[in-house]
């Protein structure tokens, strides 16, 4: 079988949303699978001495504009959250957490916490709020708040975020194919020929 598809996102990333929702359809055409990989852009940003994409002046207001046209473009709901980008840590903490006792759950969990932020607004950066959305798929709030407590998860994130830049991931989201790198959503068409082709 072929290495799985790595699928790296940032939980505040409109685009990475939009990932969300396509990329695991878009592998089964083909037989693959994807590993998902939340990791935090703030580490690219502090890396790159960058910022988030609404905070830079022209591409600011413009990037909002994107968001609400790619979202209807591809089919989606999307409104952009009043507290909008917010950090995503207890997210992405959480999501390993689960991924390492039942990978469908965290992917469960992953695209919950996207479509809660995304499409209700709920403000994803509060703890409270990634253990309500935990707890409503079946995970043991305590267990879950009591990891996420912890140095564990925390040094799990910061390894996770460090390899994510090693391999040269930068954005979200950002799909690794065989080695070959494709970022952004709008590169989906070429993810789907270089899957049917095996690159060109």
């Amino acid at each position: 079988m072929s290495a799985p598809i790595d699928f790296y996102f940032d939980f505040s990333s409109p685009y990475g949303y939009f990932m969300s929702e396509k990329i695991d359809e878009v592998a089964a055409r083909y037989r693959r699978e994807v590993r998902w990989r939340p990791y935090l852009l703030g580490a690219v940003y502090k890396k790159l001495g960058s910022q988030p994409l609404p905070n830079l002046p022209l591409k600011g207001p413009y990037s909002v504009r994107d968001f609400e046209r790619s979202a209807r473009f591809l089919g989606l709901s999307c409104r952009i959250p009043e507290a909008f980008p917010v950090a995503t840590q207890h997210a992405a903490r959480a999501f390993y957490w689960l991924a390492d006792r039942d990978p469908a759950l965290a992917r469960r969990f992953a695209l919950a916490t996207l479509r809660a932020y995304f499409g209700d607004g709920r403000d994803i950066s509060q703890l409270d709020a990634v253990l309500d959305l935990a707890a409503g798929l079946g995970v043991d709030r305590a267990a879950l708040a009591a990891a996420l407590d912890g140095d564990e998860l925390k040094a799990r994130l910061r390894a996770e975020c460090e390899a994510a830049i090693e391999r040269g991931v930068f954005g979200s989201p950002f799909v690794i194919i065989d080695g070959e790198p494709f970022w952004g959503v709008d590169r989906l068409p070429q993810i789907e020929r270089w899957l049917e082709m095996g690159g060109f």
